[in-house]
């Protein structure tokens, strides 16, 4: 029998004492928040794993550590998250070929997010800033700068079903062809390292953010539209967090927006994470959603369907399904702006019983459950074309 290296010692301690944090989490409440937390692990060892054993200092490749199977920091069901580390003065080249998505954006952050502090943001744009050939085709280059560590790329869908995406690489000209190190010991155990420490820092970190921001908040309100907190380029954002009874709901009203290509609200759980955002309708984008002839989205926010009657219920179009979750935050983004928002932008909000919305509301856009059931088809089918994984 082979003699153990000890080398996952480390990982193992870690994932080990990331149980204990799941497992004794203040806000559970029901079974199915404590399954729902054993899931949120699985999520968060994968992101371990990836940000320590995926990337390479010396050739760089942009890796896809937040999706439907791994999600983090109140993750947006619309967008695309690509992430590549860099190490200060060098020079990187990024090529790609834009999509037809409403909106790619890069951010290059110092530092990292923790339960104790965010990560600065030291250059932020979007491609409206870059030179875009007729094909489609990109480059630009970037010497990391003092204190730079992670180049962040967001592509953000409107439309799901007929946006598309496009290609995106990295590349350190100065070791391009060079092949990798072989594999040694001493590597291998740093690796084993970070990611031990990843997997408990970011159990921490989002444990602790949503303290800093939602939290801060009222219960059911939402803030007035401001520039998102990070420095992410042309987003504005409102946020707040929800507490329903069974029987009641919340609706969310807010202007369309047609000064940016981009508008949309969610709805997480309490593990600040997106909840199933495939076979439930979690979030909404203005392509999505039923505008009211006024100008306004209406969004109501329950755990029942809010139309039809107490013994046959039935679903509308601008219908968050909380699935099970009483409390959890709220957001909503405008992307590629081109103005700022005023408070006349921003949501305003209403608690009401639930058996009251067909009442309160002109223009409920009731589904039929087939109808509804081809929405939650179609958010499927959305989700698989862009290979979230």
């Amino acid at each position: 029998m082979s003699e153990s290296l000890g080398l996952t010692k480390p990982l193992q301690d870690a994932i080990a004492e990331a149980e204990e944090l799941i497992a004794n989490a203040p806000f559970i409440r029901t079974e199915a928040d404590r399954l729902e937390g054993y899931e949120y692990l699985a999520g968060r060892i994968r992101m371990a794993m990836q940000t320590a054993f995926d990337y390479d200092l010396e050739h760089p490749l942009f890796i896809n550590p937040t999706h439907q199977f791994s999600r983090q920091g109140l993750d947006n069901p619309d967008a695309i998250y690509f992430n590549a580390y860099l190490k200060e003065g060098v020079e990187y080249v990024v090529r790609g070929r834009r999509g037809t998505s409403a909106d790619l954006s890069f951010q290059v952050l110092g530092g990292a997010y923790s339960a104790s502090s965010a990560a600065t943001s030291l250059t932020a744009f979007d491609d409206r800033e870059l030179e875009i050939a007729d094909d489609g085709s990109f480059e630009f280059r970037y010497v990391a700068e003092p204190g730079a560590k992670t180049l962040i790329v967001r592509e953000v869908f409107n439309d799901w079903e007929r946006e598309s995406r496009g290609t995106l690489w990295i590349e350190r000209p100065d070791t391009l062809g060079r092949p990798k190190r072989p594999l040694a010991r001493e590597r291998l155990q740093k690796r084993y390292d970070v990611a031990a420490r990843s997997l408990v820092g970011s159990i921490q970190t989002w444990f602790a953010f949503p303290h800093f921001f939602q939290y801060q908040e009222p219960v059911n309100t939402l803030t007035v539209p401001s520039a998102t907190p990070g420095g992410l380029a042309s987003q504005f954002s409102s946020i707040g967090h929800y507490e329903l009874g069974e029987d009641e709901a919340m609706v969310v009203s807010v202007p369309r927006c047609d000064d940016c290509s981009y508008q949309a609200i969610q709805i997480g759980s309490d593990w600040y994470a997106s909840t199933d955002y495939e076979t439930h309708q979690t979030s909404l984008t203005k392509a999505q959603a039923v505008t009211d002839p006024d100008g306004v989205m209406r969004f109501v926010i329950a755990e029942r369907p809010p139309a039809g009657t107490p013994d046959s219920p039935a679903p509308i179009a601008n219908w968050l399904e909380t699935t099970g979750h009483r409390t959890g935050p709220i957001m909503l983004r405008w992307q590629r702006l081109t103005r700022d928002l005023t408070p006349a932008d921003g949501p305003t909000v209403e608690i009401v019983p639930l058996a009251e919305v067909p009442s309160r509301l002109q223009h409920l856009a009731p589904l039929t459950s087939e109808q509804y059931a081809e929405r939650i088809a179609a958010r499927q089918r959305a989700v698989a074309r862009r290979m979230l994984s």
